[in-house]
């Protein structure tokens, strides 16, 4: 490790060789287009947001006269729904605040995360895109379906490696931190009864801060935005920190094992995850492993591209990785939630 490795963070230092890379600036055509995104993002996941903490409201169904009506009927049924929440939350700001609530504290976190990989690669003249966010339509999932950089240039090198596939993560979970504090503080009383719904599951990082401020987390207590919020974020964090092919965690097993080592473990963490996922949905009928288990097949086809430069990665880089294993403790649980 040279000298200046001992004294800056891993994250901002760049390979001595790679001190001449310098990464193209974007474009005004650029800025206005993944700002365009972002924008859009932050409308999505406010409607997501209405949907979390909004009431349930009465929809009138769609006539059904001809066969066109039957053929319309979802479509049609969805847009009146998004026009009755969208009426709900003109005539009650309060509903909207927390819609935007929940919109900005997910979308802090994405934005966190991939500014870590952007910066990351900045820094060692990595050719990389602004942040693409990709909103989904409204009342779907969370209202986005995350965020990505486009990498346009090879890694330098295993160190360059390394930090550009893990300072994402850990950005992100530097954010989602004080958000999931700010969901606990503000949870409110239990609510048990007769029905039907879908209960979350809580990582370890909530329940050790459940702890810490002495606040019992109860699974049928009212989901406010800001909980929700880091939930999702953790739960992307841990999807993203798998040591499987070209995800952020795969970036990093890769770089401090090679590429033998790299195959291996992703085969492992996916048979893992494939045993898991039966499993969460025998036990607790839980689908969401199957999210897992797909991602995971699909990643485990795509190739992962060798390092320029094979140096390395020095004693603070493996302490990095340690502090990023507890990350991943923290973050991930295997059975995320409960259909009842």
């Amino acid at each position: 490790m040279s000298e200046s490795a001992q004294v800056i963070s891993p994250f901002v230092n760049a390979h001595q060789s790679d001190a001449f890379r310098v990464a193209p600036r974007p474009t005004t055509r650029e800025w206005l287009r993944h700002t365009g995104l972002f924008l859009i993002t932050v409308v999505t996941t406010t409607f997501a947001g209405l949907v979390i903490v909004a009431p349930e409201l009465d929809v009138a169904s769609p006539p059904l006269g001809t066969v066109f009506d039957y053929l319309l009927y979802i479509p049609a049924y969805y847009l009146r729904t998004v026009g009755v929440l969208l009426g709900f939350a003109v005539q009650h700001p309060t509903f909207l605040a927390d819609g935007l609530i929940f919109s900005a504290s997910l979308l802090a976190i994405l934005t966190a995360h991939e500014m870590g990989h952007y910066v990351a690669c900045r820094r060692y003249g990595v050719a990389a895109t602004l942040p693409f966010f990709i909103p989904a339509p409204p009342l779907f999932l969370a209202g986005t379906f995350g965020a990505f950089i486009k990498i346009k240039s090879p890694i330098p090198s295993r160190r360059a490696l390394f930090d550009i596939g893990l300072a994402g993560p850990l950005a992100g979970f530097v954010v989602a931190v004080p958000i999931a504090l700010i969901g606990i503080l503000s949870m409110q009383s239990p609510v048990r009864g007769a029905g039907y719904g879908i209960i979350f599951h809580d990582p370890l990082l909530f329940r050790l801060l459940g702890k810490l401020v002495g606040i019992p987390l109860d699974p049928f207590a009212p989901i406010n935005p800001y909980y929700m919020a880091a939930w999702i974020g953790l739960l992307v964090t841990s999807l993203n920190l798998m040591p499987v092919g070209q995800l952020d965690g795969g970036h990093g097993t890769f770089a401090l094992f090679g590429p033998r080592a790299h195959k291996l473990i992703g085969r492992i963490a996916f048979a893992v995850m494939a045993v898991l996922t039966v499993l969460g949905f025998v036990w607790y009928g839980s689908p969401s492993g199957f999210l897992y288990t797909v991602l995971l097949a699909v990643m485990l086809r795509v190739g992962h591209p060798q390092p320029e430069d094979v140096e390395s990665l020095g004693s603070v880089r493996l302490l990095i990785s340690f502090v990023t294993l507890i990350v991943f403790a923290l973050c991930f649980w295997p059975f995320p939630i409960t259909i009842y």
